[in-house]
C-alpha cells in the first residue's frame, strides 16, 4: 500500500480548509484508508505548534482541547516512525530533514509538502517529494484498495 509523510503545513491546511487538496487527501486517509500516513513525534509537535499560531488558530473551529484531540487522533491513526537517522539533505532549512527521516524510517514512498526547500529536492533516496495536488491526483488514479474485512 502507498505510504506517505505529510509535512505539518499540509496537515494544518487540511484542518483549516477541508475542501482543499490537503483536506481531501486527509479525508481519503481517515475515511477510506486509501494510503498509510507516516508521521513522527517531531512532526506532530510541529503540527500542534503551527495550529496554535494566532493567525491560524482564529481560522480553526473548536476549543483548544478539541484541536489537541484532533492532532492526537491523527497521531493514533498514523504509523509513527520515530528513531535515529542522520540526514542532512535540506541545506537551507535543516529542520525539514525530519520529514525525510520519517519517510525513510517509515518506509514511505512520498513526502507531501508545499515547502520549496523540500520540493526543490524532488526526490531523496527513492522518496518522491510532491505537492498535495500531485499526491491527490496520484491517489485518484489508483484502483480502489480492497477492504481486508471483505475477505
Amino acid at each position: 500500500m502507498l505510504r506517505a509523510v505529510f509535512d505539518a503545513n499540509v496537515l494544518a491546511s487540511a484542518f483549516i480548509r477541508p475542501q482543499g487538496p490537503s483536506g481531501r487527501i486527509l479525508r481519503e486517509f481517515v475515511e477510506k484508508r486509501a494510503f498509510e500516513l507516516v508521521l513522527s513525534t517531531p512532526i506532530l509537535a510541529e503540527l500542534k505548534r503551527v495550529l496554535f499560531y494566532p493567525r491560524l488558530r482564529k481560522e480553526l473551529v473548536g476549543t483548544d482541547e478539541e484541536i489537541e484531540v484532533r492532532v492526537a487522533a491523527i497521531g493514533v491513526l498514523a504509523d509513527l516512525a520515530d528513531g535515529e537517522i542522520d540526514i542532512k539533505a535540506v541545506k537551507d532549512d535543516p529542520d525539514d530533514d525530519k520529514y525525510l527521516a520519517a519517510a525513510l524510517l517509515g518506509r514511505a514512498g512520498y513526502v507531501v509538502s508545499g515547502d520549496h526547500h523540500l520540493l526543490d529536492l524532488g526526490e531523496y533516496q527513492g522518496v518522491r517529494i510532491v505537492k498535495p495536488r500531485q499526491f491527490l491526483e496520484g491517489l485518484q488514479a489508483q484502483p480502489p484498495a480492497s477492504n481486508p474485512s471483505e475477505h
